[in-house]
C-alpha cells in the first residue's frame, strides 16, 4: 500500500494547532506520506508572505504565534497545488468559504480519496439544514468524517491534555483519522453518530454566545449554568428534529457535546467577543475585527442559519436561546433582554 498523502486545507488558529499533531504522526508512520501540505490563504505579514515565513521559520506567526510546526508541514498559497495527490484531506477554514473552495479543489481530488471535517457551522439548503460534511460530500464526491471536542486550539497546541470525537460513518476511516491525529495528549473516541457529532460543534458556538452575554451583563455562574443547561436542551431537540440520521442522547455525552459545551461557554472567541458586545455599544463586525486578528466568528453566523431553518418551519418559539442569540446579534433587540428568553423558556413552563 502506497503512503497515504495529507493535506489540511486551512491554517488558521485551529488549522495550524491540528499541523502541529499531524505533521508529527505523518512523519512517525509508514501508513502517511512524511511531507504534508497546507494550503494557507496569503497574506503580507510586515512585508513578507505568509507561506514564505511559515516555510523558512516553521511557525504562524499570525494565526498561531509562539508555537513552531514540524517541517515537514509546508505553506502552500494555491489550493489546486496543495490538494494534488493526496488521498487524505483534512478541512479547518470558516464554513462560509467551503463551498467556493471545494468548487476549485474538485478537478484534482483523486478517486479513493476520504476528507474529515473540522469546520463548525451549518448551512441552510432547499430542503432546510444542510451540514458542511454534506457539502463538502456532494461536492468532491469523496467519503467525509467530522471531529469536534473541547478543543481550544492554543492549548491543544500547547499540548495540554484534552479529548475529542470523531464522527464516522465508515468505522475504517474512522481509524484512519485516529491514527493521524491521536496523541498522548489528544485522545480520541469514533463514534457512527456523524451528523449528531457535526451538529454538536456547530450549535454550540450559539450558546456561548449567550455565555458572552451574561458574563457583558454581570451575571454569575448560576446563571451561566442555566445558559448551558438549556442551550444543551435545545442542541438536543433541534438534533432530534432536523439530523436525518440517528440521534442518541449518549453522543452529547461525548466530548463533542457537554465538555466542548462547557468549555467554549467558559473559553473560546464566541464568549470573548459576545462578552465585548454586551458591554460596548459596537457591533459584532467591528469587534470580530478589532478582537480576532483576521480570524472568524462561527456563534452569530451559525444563529442566523439556524434561526432561518426554524422560521420556515415555524418553531422560533420552541427555540428563544437560539432565537434571542440572532435577534440580538443582527435585529437591534436589546442585549438586556437576553435573560427574559431564560426566565420564560418553555423548560419552565
Amino acid at each position: 500500500m502506497p503512503a497515504k498523502k495529507v493535506c489540511i486545507v486551512g491554517s488558521g488558529n485551529w488549522g495550524s494547532a491540528i499541523a502541529k499533531i499531524v505533521g508529527h504522526n505523518a512523519k512517525g508512520s509508514n501508513r502517511f506520506d512524511p511531507i504534508v501540505n497546507m494550503w494557507v490563504f496569503e497574506e503580507m505579514i510586515d512585508g513578507k508572505k505568509l507561506t514564505e515565513i511559515i516555510n523558512t521559520e516553521h511557525e504562524n506567526v499570525k494565526y498561531l504565534p509562539g508555537h513552531k510546526l514540524p517541517k515537514n508541514v509546508v505553506a502552500v498559497p494555491e489550493i489546486t497545488e496543495a490538494v494534488k495527490g493526496a488521498s487524505i484531506l483534512i478541512f479547518v477554514i470558516p464554513h462560509q468559504f467551503i463551498g467556493k473552495l471545494c468548487d476549485q479543489m474538485k478537478p484534482h481530488i483523486t478517486q479513493g480519496t476520504i476528507g474529515i471535517s473540522l469546520i463548525k457551522g451549518i448551512d441552510e439548503g432547499p430542503k432546510g439544514l444542510k451540514l458542511i460534511s454534506d457539502i463538502i460530500r456532494e461536492k468532491l464526491e469523496i467519503e467525509v468524517s467530522v471531529l469536534m471536542g473541547a478543543n481550544i486550539a492554543n492549548e491543544v497546541a500547547d499540548e495540554k491534555f484534552c479529548e475529542t470525537t470523531i464522527g464516522a460513518k465508515n468505522e475504517a476511516n474512522g481509524h484512519i483519522f485516529k491514527e493521524l491525529l491521536q496523541t498522548p495528549n489528544f485522545r480520541i473516541t469514533v463514534v457512527q453518530e456523524s451528523d449528531t457529532v457535526e451538529l454538536c460543534g456547530a450549535l454550540k458556538n450559539i450558546v456561548a454566545v449567550g455565555a458572552g452575554f451574561c458574563d457583558g451583563l454581570g451575571f454569575g455562574d448560576n446563571t451561566k449554568a442555566a445558559v448551558i443547561r438549556l442551550g444543551l436542551m435545545e442542541m438536543i431537540a433541534f438534533t432530534k428534529l432536523f439530523c436525518k440520521g440517528q440521534v442518541s442522547s449518549v453522543t452529547f455525552l461525548e466530548s463533542c457535546g457537554v465538555a466542548d459545551l462547557i468549555t467554549t461557554c467558559y473559553g473560546g472567541r464566541n464568549r470573548k467577543v459576545a462578552e465585548a458586545f454586551a458591554k460596548t455599544s459596537k457591533s459584532i463586525e467591528e469587534l470580530e475585527a478589532e478582537m480576532l486578528n483576521g480570524q472568524k466568528l462561527q456563534g452569530p453566523q451559525t444563529s442566523a442559519e439556524v434561526f432561518k431553518i426554524l422560521k420556515k418551519r415555524d418553531m422560533v418559539s420552541k427555540f428563544p436561546l437560539f432565537a434571542s442569540v440572532y435577534q440580538i446579534c443582527f435585529e437591534g433587540k436589546a442585549v438586556q433582554e437576553f435573560i427574559t428568553c431564560l426566565q420564560n423558556h418553555p423548560e419552565h413552563m
